[in-house]
């Protein structure tokens, strides 16, 4: 496929059958977002956001655009940005990935570090704060903006059904934003409502009621219920620890040649769960987000 704009390639992304022994002979589907051209799902995000606030005319050529992220979006964001000559300026908590945030700034990007003891809430902070400081800015602002859901409602659910042509049993799939969830469940559910939507978060995210503190599990967990949650259905949450799911990480590059995220790693070790639930011959679906080269400087591959 000739393309003449790296953003041709965002999206259409292989759904890949898991060939892992599992409960029930269920079938584990996975939506494989490292082949987007940014490394990540949230390359459909940015390039999204950005037209969205050009459209609705928030956005000039003149614009800064300036976001909080904890470093995929950040990703996306930048990409989209480039495309059109705008400045951008990042706000990320230090601990993230320094592979991300060494890519946010390849493509152009400003970074500005915050705590990491203040989390997501405190990137929030500073990034409103620096909007309402610089002249003809946009702040996206992916956890409250309903295009982060439509991004995925529109994108990523549809092909998952031109992929596989089959019942769909469950689907199982992380929460950050929790636009990714939400969009692609909604979408699913409108398309057979008896698909199951299960989200996964790793232990020290509060969706299942637990205390917040700090995992090893990154682009997943949240500190706030995410407001695109409001009105979806979700059937269950499951609360993964940081072990099971970098156990699968190892796992999957082993029998499988995937080099897949921790996130992806707590998105298996839920499938896998779900699966001693379902009929046999199920299909269940889930999404790795990104691959493991992006947190190789954090031991992602270590015991």
């Amino acid at each position: 496929m000739l393309i003449h704009h790296i953003q041709e390639a965002i999206g259409n992304t292989p759904l890949f059958e898991l060939p892992l022994a599992t409960p029930n002979h269920v079938h584990i589907y996975a939506k494989l977002e490292m082949f987007n051209p940014g490394g990540s799902i949230k390359d459909r995000l940015g390039e999204y956001l950005l037209a969205d606030g050009i459209r609705r005319g928030e956005i000039t050529k003149h614009t800064t655009i300036i976001e909080p992220t904890a470093g995929n979006t950040g990703i996306g964001v930048a990409l989209a940005a480039q495309a059109r000559q705008l400045p951008v300026i990042l706000v990320v908590p230090e601990r993230f990935s320094a592979e991300k945030q060494t890519l946010m700034q390849a493509l152009g990007a400003k970074l500005i570090n915050t705590p990491a003891a203040d989390g997501i809430k405190g990137a929030i902070k500073k990034a409103q704060a620096l909007a309402a400081q610089t002249p003809d800015s946009y702040l996206p602002m992916q956890f409250t903006n309903p295009a982060n859901p439509a991004t995925y409602y529109d994108t990523l659910g549809p092909e998952i059904t031109q992929d596989l042509h089959e019942p769909i049993a469950a689907f199982v799939a992380g929460a950050g934003s929790g636009g990714t969830f939400a969009g692609v469940a909604a979408y699913l559910k409108s398309k057979d409502p008896r698909t199951q939507a299960i989200v996964v978060e790793p232990a020290g995210s509060i969706l299942n009621g637990g205390q917040p503190h700090p995992h090893r599990t990154e682009g997943i967990g949240v500190e706030f219920i995410p407001p695109f949650f409001d009105h979806l259905t979700i059937d269950a949450t499951l609360t993964i620890p940081d072990a099971d799911a970098f156990l699968q990480v190892r796992t999957l590059a082993k029998q499988a040649g995937l080099f897949i995220g921790s996130s992806s790693g707590a998105a298996v070790a839920a499938s896998l769960q779900v699966a001693e639930t379902l009929p046999a011959g199920s299909n269940i679906v889930t999404i790795f987000p990104d691959s493991s080269e992006r947190y190789l400087s954090e031991s992602i591959y270590d015991v």
